[in-house]
């Protein structure tokens, strides 16, 4: 399996919510789960250069089943499968006016790709309440150095573990400095 240069951090900002479930639903109670852009800080190397970046975004699950486990490797979350990865992340590069997908690759010569998709571990809360919603932060790899384009952009979505998926967001444009 390709080496990972993606660490994920979780901050629950708001933690778990403690309502009444008799409260009349909201969109944030829908069992898909939601998903809104907060930010993007790119990160530098030693060398100057833009060499990762940190994606910000909020979310909620109105049933609380997202995240897996490190056991979670079977069918449908099984490493050759299409659900292995519940936080799916793709990159564009701005090519000649016009947004191409890629596929990313690690800063040295002759290395396997790398993807920016992730698993978010298990967060389904103890108790009745499972709603959650709260804050996401992931390290993402954004300087390829083998390619000669310096404007970048992700969209990104989630998926829970009865693989319902998210709305899909964007980052605004990414320039990098090389």
């Amino acid at each position: 399996m390709a080496s990972k240069l993606i660490s994920i951090t979780i901050a629950i900002s708001s933690g778990i919510i403690f309502l009444a479930s008799a409260c009349k639903k909201t969109e944030a109670d829908s069992p898909v789960p939601m998903i809104e852009f907060r930010n993007f800080e790119q990160v530098k190397g030693l060398d100057g250069s833009d060499s990762s970046g940190i994606l910000h975004f909020y979310f909620t699950d109105g049933d609380g089943n997202l995240g897996l486990r490190p056991e979670d490797t079977f069918p449908p979350f099984d490493p050759n499968g299409e659900h292995y990865y519940n936080f799916i992340i793709s990159m564009f590069e701005k090519q000649n006016g016009n947004w191409v997908k890629v596929t990313p690759t690690p800063p040295f010569p002759g290395g396997d790709t790398v993807s920016n998709s992730s698993r978010i571990p298990y967060l389904t809360p103890d108790g009745q309440v499972k709603k959650l919603e709260g804050d996401l932060f992931m390290e993402l790899f954004t300087n390829n150095p083998f390619s000669p384009w310096d404007t970048i952009k992700y969209e990104c979505s989630i998926e829970d573990r009865a693989l319902n998926r998210s709305n899909q967001i964007s980052t605004p444009e990414i320039v990098l400095v090389k």
